[in-house]
């Protein structure tokens, strides 16, 4: 039936209906309380989900700044080496996993006689942070630098030894590993960027591996997720490094043996000196 197209539209009547829930969106970055037009989402809620896949989408492929990331290292004092997975470009990490999980053959070899030349006997490194894009180079190039800085600082003060940070273009998980042990450092901890979510294409993860070498797998692992603005801050997620770290020293495992039971309040770090003479023995704060 033709509506006369001068009649007006029903007093109170809404061609979009929002959803009770709505109010909730103040709490979360959940995609809940959408409201509906007819059947259908609402227009700027479809566009908003396009904006958010796009974003994604950007921080999967955007290119990694690996030399900017490493500036803001030196500027901090630390010293840096920049190297490469084996997976060349970003199409080949995102289909071939196990290639992003090594280092090239010629950063294998460059790496190893760097650590000849840097790496004396008795001084290896107590811990060597690594930083790759992985899945997300937004979330290495906001969260990466910062959280580096601010971890060393911390860990340099309770008299840990810190090896260079690495940075591999294109790297997994697992590529921490190799780096770590050649240069021969006992704890590895690498910053890499999670895979994009359609509310945090920022979001980083942090993976702590006691005893680094390559053929590690996941279980030997602890896991610190969603490091971002609008997640777990920066400060918050050194501080759950710094416990997992000092944990990791006094029980000398890392991974499913590990827990993460860090008090409320925890101070970071127990010296490591107190750590190694205390045995099993958890020292007071």
């Amino acid at each position: 039936m033709s509506t006369s197209p001068d009649k007006k539209p029903q007093s109170g009547s809404r061609m979009v209906v929002d959803d009770p829930w709505r109010e909730l969106r103040r709490f979360t970055d959940a995609r809940i309380g959408l409201g509906r037009c007819g059947t259908s989402l609402p227009v700027s809620e479809w566009l908003d989900f396009r904006l958010s896949h796009a974003r994604a989408r950007d921080a999967v492929l955007a290119a990694f700044d690996a030399e900017g990331t490493a500036a803001k290292l030196r500027e901090g004092g630390l010293e840096t080496v920049i190297l490469d997975s084996a997976a060349h470009d970003m199409q080949t990490f995102l289909v071939r996993p196990d290639l992003g999980r090594k280092l090239s053959s010629e950063s294998h070899d460059r790496l190893a006689a760097w650590a000849q030349e840097h790496v004396p006997a008795g001084r290896e490194p107590d811990i060597t942070l690594v930083i790759s894009n992985g899945l997300s180079a937004r979330a290495a190039h906001e969260n990466a630098a910062a959280f580096a800085l601010e971890f060393s600082r911390r860990a340099a003060d309770a008299g840990f030894r810190m090896g260079p940070v690495i940075i591999v273009r294109n790297g997994r998980v697992a590529v921490a590993d190799e780096a770590a042990s050649l240069v021969r450092s006992k704890i590895t901890a690498i910053l890499i960027g999670e895979r994009p979510g359609l509310s945090s294409p920022n979001s980083m993860g942090v993976y702590l591996t006691y005893g680094p070498h390559p053929g590690c797998t996941d279980e030997a692992r602890n896991c610190i997720s969603n490091v971002r603005a609008g997640g777990l801050s920066i400060e918050e997620g050194v501080r759950k490094l710094c416990y997992l770290v000092q944990e990791a020293v006094r029980l000398k495992l890392s991974g499913v043996g590990l827990k993460d039971d860090m008090p409320q309040d925890y101070l970071p770090f127990v010296q490591k000196d107190v750590l190694e003479s205390t045995g099993s023995e958890l020292p007071e704060n």
